[in-house]
């Protein structure tokens, strides 16, 4: 829980707030995307696409509290203070967003897994690899998050980083072996969900260090806010539509007649 306790000019405040509104936005509509997509996908995705689904859904709920948090954290100033949003003296909690990643990011990574419809042990062994190594960065990051010390966040954002890697090591090398037998275009789409999980997630640790690097305590405060809302746009709803894709693909090499039979199904339903 993060006291909202530097005064903001009126453009940072409504950057923070128009940034999560546009978040919520983003989660809601791609949730309800992805429920109505699965009519296009085999059965055997439906479940990673509905993981896609409460990923956005959990993440659009989060994201309202922390919204209406940061409203409650700020008042507009008067007087000699026109023109600037003042700390009301009310908490901001941001602790929303672990609340969120300890949900969301399993999923994220399960979903990933399950849509290449891998062989059963192949499966769970990646899906118990990388659940567990999320849940540790997440537990590491977090006395650093709430932490004012700089020593202290960079000491806990280093160890958040090492199941990070061992993150980056399981989707890079042994999702890459299990991946030989998939058609050349679910490669394709493969490789770039994981260099969008790379490039979203690198947003991560720069915002988690913003406040450390002497920039400004208002500019630290929105730096992390905006920074953080637009990693999870990335790595959620974006990276939902590359899962998506997958699937499709997937569904259309197992049977490139799929969309003919469906629309017959309807028909004669």
């Amino acid at each position: 829980m993060i006291g909202a306790d530097t005064p903001l000019t009126t453009g940072q405040y409504l950057l923070v707030y128009n940034v999560m509104s546009l978040t919520i936005a983003a989660m809601g509509a791609a949730g309800i995307f992805f429920l109505f997509a699965r009519n296009f996908i085999a059965p055997k995705y439906h479940l990673a696409l509905y993981f896609s689904t409460l990923v956005c859904w959990i993440a659009a709920y989060h994201y309202f509290r922390i919204f209406l948090s940061w409203q409650d954290a700020y008042a507009v100033g008067t007087g000699d203070q026109a023109g600037l949003y003042l700390p009301s003296g009310k908490l901001f909690n941001d602790a929303y967003r672990y609340a969120d990643w300890l949900l969301t990011v399993p999923l994220l990574l399960a979903e990933l897994v399950l849509v290449l419809g891998l062989a059963r042990a192949i499966t769970h062994n990646l899906i118990f690899k990388l659940v567990t190594a999320a849940i540790l960065m997440l537990v590491l990051g977090y006395p650093g998050e709430v932490s004012t010390d700089n020593a202290t966040r960079w000491l806990w954002g280093t160890l958040s980083t090492i199941p990070f890697v061992y993150i980056l090591y399981v989707l890079w090398v042994e999702l890459t072996k299990a991946l030989e037998r998939q058609p050349e275009r679910v490669k394709l789409l493969t490789r770039n969900m994981r260099l969008l999980l790379l490039g979203s997630w690198g947003f991560y640790p720069i915002a988690y260090l913003l406040p450390t690097l002497g920039l400004g305590e208002a500019i630290g405060i929105v730096g992390l806010q905006v920074g953080y809302s637009l990693a999870d746009i990335l790595a959620k709803p974006i990276f939902g539509f590359l899962l998506y894709a997958i699937a499709r693909e997937k569904t259309l090499a197992d049977n490139p007649k799929f969309d003919e039979e469906g629309l017959a199904a309807v028909a004669r339903g």
